[in-house]
């Protein structure tokens, strides 16, 4: 009995300490400086000619102007005790750590509207203990300041329904309608997506958004807010979406704000903390012109319904992405492939393979036998590339073919001759920094590649070996103008200018009619489409379809593909290049390839060329390549297969 006496007494002393406390931070957070939270987590985009493109919390509504099915059902499931608690949910929070050591796992939540307003008013989720204790303090802040009605306000306002911030912008993107027409149905389906946006998002999961809408049309039945009639009425009426499109909208524009937002949150100069800025102002380098050039082109050249796309339209004089997608439609799928994917890049990558070449000493017109040929390495290993169509010359063509041509024996002999080093080094000159592997396969793009990597590599090319980074945002500022961040990134020169001069031209005879012979350039079915010059590569694989292509004024990527890596057809291909070249010409229109094309330096002469031998043409058929002074081709023959001494020629009679 004394014992019980001691012990209820050291219980309630530290009670009493917890209580006086808990009422003494309540008290200094009194009369701390109140915090602004109408408008907080507001973003506002502005586009390239800074005009204001969407914005966050424009859209702020009064609680009162707030259907009360959307009120109801959001209490419901997010805090049945919101008006009887001060901010923390004490029962709950000791019910949901029994449960999760129970179930020894943390999915089971606490968390009250109030505290889920002060995550909203951060600028990421981490998820560090400096950070929860900073959410807690603002959670004390908020109810010590603001009424019940004023809480709820904030948090419906701020809240991310998918990528749409705030009721309000969610009722319109979702339904056409106001956050106070919206019915029962509608308000149970909207309700229930913060929980988890990417997964309870109708328009993308719609399955999960009809479970979840059942289980909040449940809670509000045993919550007394509706009653199981009503409840069941709601569950089973039809829901007419409105998908996000206004008419103006655009289905790909929703990609290029997450490329925004990823770029946001790795920026530190920007406080963590929506308090300390009131919103943002977000310069961003969107030309919405180029955006809807994008999107047309698109629609107009990929006809296969079910495949993927991703595409990023960029300045590579310095680095601005103009345009973007990462996918079809970003309300059927958020996935942002073009900054989030990795793929093999095929063929796309041996412009920097033969750029290595250049730079070591090979020239337009040096030779390799193209044949059906076996690498053979220690260890008794072999590799036998093979061309697409299984077409070969049976014979020596030039560099200038081999690119033409996009011939895989070629540039495997290539990439043999100069070592298995040098193709990764000049990767990671121009911004690929991936942990290559050493194996032929490189040279024929094997290696996973994200989108926006090979844009940078690519953008080193177009810019005349000045690296460029791809960037998104201009410039940050809180809501009074304050510079937060402005991007001052500077190209840097890591190639040879006279070397990029001469791979460039050796990248307009993918489409050249001049190497029309026992094979076909790879881009000539595109050419009647074109009216200025241009720097082309293609490359495909068993899954993936690329293209990369430019000029001084302008960067296009794209892909094709399937997510679960299904096998793409020859039509999708050609799909990609129609969609590709109708970007270009469509941006170009009205400008002479004087503007667009690149002078050519003083120390670099053109040679006509015969397109296959690469020796000084004798004849009409003739291409105009480059050469550094000194190096122009002679009609000698100096073919460097003999210099490879793992290579045998594959014999077509006994090889399967």
């Amino acid at each position: 009995m004394k014992k019980f006496r001691i012990f209820f007494k050291v219980f309630f002393i530290i009670l009493l300490l917890l209580s006086l406390t808990y009422f003494g931070i309540y008290l200094y957070a009194k009369y701390c400086p109140k915090l602004s939270i109408r408008g907080a987590n507001g973003y506002n985009f502005y586009d390239i000619n800074n005009e204001l493109y969407t914005n966050g919390s424009k859209d702020w509504v009064n609680l009162d102007d707030i259907s009360s099915n959307l009120v109801n059902a959001t209490i419901s499931t997010e805090d049945k005790n919101f008006y009887n608690h001060h901010g923390f949910d004490f029962l709950r929070i000791i019910k949901a750590m029994i449960i999760n050591v129970k179930n020894k796992d943390t999915s089971q939540g606490a968390s009250t509207i109030t505290q889920q307003l002060s995550k909203n008013l951060f600028l990421d989720f981490d998820k560090t203990w400096s950070r929860k204790i900073k959410e807690a303090w603002i959670t004390i802040r908020l109810e010590s300041h603001y009424d019940k009605e004023e809480i709820l306000e904030g948090y419906l306002n701020t809240i991310n329904y998918g990528g749409i911030f705030g009721i309000e912008n969610a009722a319109k993107y979702y339904f056409s309608k106001t956050s106070k027409d919206l019915n029962l149905a509608e308000a149970s389906i909207l309700a229930g997506i913060p929980k988890n946006p990417s997964n309870y998002s109708p328009l993308t999961n719609f399955d999960e958004a009809k479970k979840r809408q059942k289980s909040i049309l449940s809670s509000m039945v045993k919550n007394n807010y509706i009653s199981e009639y009503e409840a069941n009425k709601a569950y089973e009426e039809e829901l007419i979406f409105k998908n996000g499109d206004d008419g103006e909208d655009l289905k790909m524009l929703m990609y290029y704000q997450n490329a925004v937002m990823n770029e946001l949150s790795s920026i530190r100069s920007i406080p963590s903390s929506f308090t300390q800025t009131g919103g943002l102002k977000i310069y961003t380098n969107l030309d919405m012109n180029v955006q809807k050039i994008l999107e047309e082109c698109s629609n107009k050249n990929i006809t296969n319904e079910n495949i993927e796309l991703a595409g990023i339209i960029m300045n590579p004089n310095n680095g601005k992405v103009l345009a973007l997608t990462g996918g079809r439609d970003y309300n059927k799928s958020e996935f942002n492939r073009a900054i989030k994917a990795k793929r093999q890049v095929g063929s796309t990558i041996k412009p920097f393979l033969y750029y290595s070449a250049l730079e070591n000493g090979f020239t337009a017109s040096t030779t390799f036998t193209s044949e059906k040929t076996t690498f053979s390495f220690s260890g008794g290993k072999t590799y036998t590339p093979k061309n697409y169509n299984d077409k070969y010359a049976g014979g020596p063509i030039s560099l200038a073919a081999a690119i033409s041509y996009s011939d895989n024996v070629y540039a495997v002999k290539t990439h043999l001759f100069l070592g298995e080093e040098s193709l990764p080094d000049i990767l990671k000159r121009v911004g690929i920094n991936n942990d290559f592997s050493n194996l032929p396969s490189l040279a024929l793009g094997a290696e996973e590649i994200d989108l926006l990597s090979m844009m940078e590599a690519y953008g080193t090319l177009a810019n005349e070996g000045y690296k460029t980074k791809p960037y998104f945002i201009s410039k940050v500022t809180d809501m009074d103008g304050n510079v937060l961040y402005e991007n001052n990134s500077k190209p840097e020169s890591v190639l040879n200018k006279n070397t990029v001069y001469i791979l460039n031209e050796l990248l307009t005879t993918t489409y050249a009619k001049e190497f029309t012979d026992y094979n076909v350039p790879t881009c000539l079915s595109i050419l009647p489409k074109m009216t200025h010059k241009y720097a082309v590569k293609s490359g495909t694989t068993n899954t993936d379809n690329l293209i990369f292509g430019y000029n001084k004024s302008l960067l296009v990527g794209l892909w094709t593909g399937y997510d679960d890596n299904e096998n793409v057809s020859s039509s999708d291909s050609s799909n990609l290049k129609n969609m590709w070249v109708d970007i270009m010409e469509t941006y170009l229109d009205g400008k002479t390839d004087e503007e667009t094309w690149y002078k050519t330096p003083n120390n670099v002469v053109g040679v006509a060329i015969d397109p296959i031998s690469g020796k000084v043409a004798e004849n009409s058929k003739a291409k105009i390549l480059y050469y550094i002074k000194g190096t122009e081709p002679t009609n000698e023959k100096t073919v460097l297969d003999d210099v490879i001494p793992t290579v045998k020629t594959v014999d077509e009679k006994n090889s399967s």
